[in-house]
């Protein structure tokens, strides 16, 4: 027994000192049995955690604030936000909005009681797309003009079911009764104008007048040139011309005057016709195969003569 425990002792020396060399190759060394090791953060890493939760409570509280501002400077609501409220119809906006980028919506409509009133600073332009993105129409509201782009453009009435005005690429229809133009200076047409009437106010003259060209009147069934209670008249610096190719041209009138005609003398020989005026009180008109007329003096039988000088000086 006493041999088998001073083996164990002998052995367990051996053992230690063993361990006690093996520490001392590896430089390691062994604590004491009083040595205490710190739990936790001390010093300047304590100070930054501090710092950054400090920071993060005021960033929280600010957030919160500005949070807190903002509902209450923007209205808002269970049923919207301010002047824009969301309702099942659609969305219904209060007074005056802006809309700093495109809006693209179905329908724009206000209230039965207000107008509605579209503001830009440069210009208001709608548009309209097909499917496939393609502009279709364009209307323009700028500063100096209205523009609009379309294939066809349609003026309805106020019930929707008379249409006003059309306009496209070849013609402008215009299907009111009357179309009445009020500038002082009347209305300048480029090309021709064809239309059923021509009238003038009951208060105003009507004046049909072409300052360089020629002034035409064409009617394939007749053309009637009237004035009610005012006088007619016609004038042109050169010829004035009536003419009717199937039908008559008829001047009915109680007094029709013919002024300013020549007066040619009648003489058995045509060739020794003068042009002095003679002073006889009833004349008869006399017509040239030109077509010039001249007044004669009356006889009893007719004084006019084709081979007058005033026929052969026409």
């Amino acid at each position: 027994m006493e041999q088998s425990a001073t083996l164990d002792i002998e052995t367990l020396k051996i053992t230690q000192e063993q361990f006690i060399l093996a520490s001392q190759s590896l430089h390691l060394q062994r604590p004491g049995r009083g040595a205490v090791y710190p739990v936790g953060l001390y010093g300047w890493r304590k100070r930054c955690l501090y710092f950054f939760l400090l920071l993060l409570m005021v960033t929280m509280i600010v957030n919160l604030a500005l949070t807190v501002w903002i509902i209450k400077v923007m209205n808002f609501s269970v049923d919207g936000m301010g002047n824009l409220q969301l309702k099942q119809d659609g969305i219904h906006l209060e007074g005056i909005s802006e809309f700093l980028l495109p809006l693209y919506v179905n329908e724009i409509h206000s209230r039965k009681d207000s107008l509605m009133v579209l503001r830009s600073g440069k210009n208001v332009t709608l548009n309209a797309r097909n499917d496939l993105g393609q502009l279709t129409g364009q209307l323009t509201v700028g500063s100096d003009a209205v523009k609009v782009q379309c294939q066809r453009l349609k003026v309805l009435s106020a019930d929707g079911g008379r249409l006003m005005f059309t306009a496209n690429e070849d013609e402008i229809v215009m299907t009111t009764e009357k179309l009445r133009v009020t500038g002082s200076d009347g209305t300048i047409f480029g090309h021709s104008v064809e239309t059923p009437l021509i009238q003038a106010q009951a208060s105003e003259d009507l004046k049909l007048e072409s300052p360089t060209r020629t002034l035409t009147m064409e009617a394939p069934r007749g053309l009637e040139v009237s004035a009610d209670r005012g006088s007619l008249k016609v004038s042109g610096q050169k010829d004035v011309q009536l003419e009717s190719t199937e039908g008559e041209i008829l001047l009915d009138a109680a007094t029709i005057q013919l002024g300013h005609l020549p007066l040619g003398v009648y003489t058995s020989t045509p060739t020794g016709a003068s042009e002095e005026v003679q002073q006889e009180a009833t004349y008869e008109v006399c017509v040239c195969p030109s077509g010039k007329m001249y007044l004669s003096s009356a006889e009893s039988t007719s004084s006019c003569q084709a081979m007058s000088s005033i026929c052969l000086w026409s």
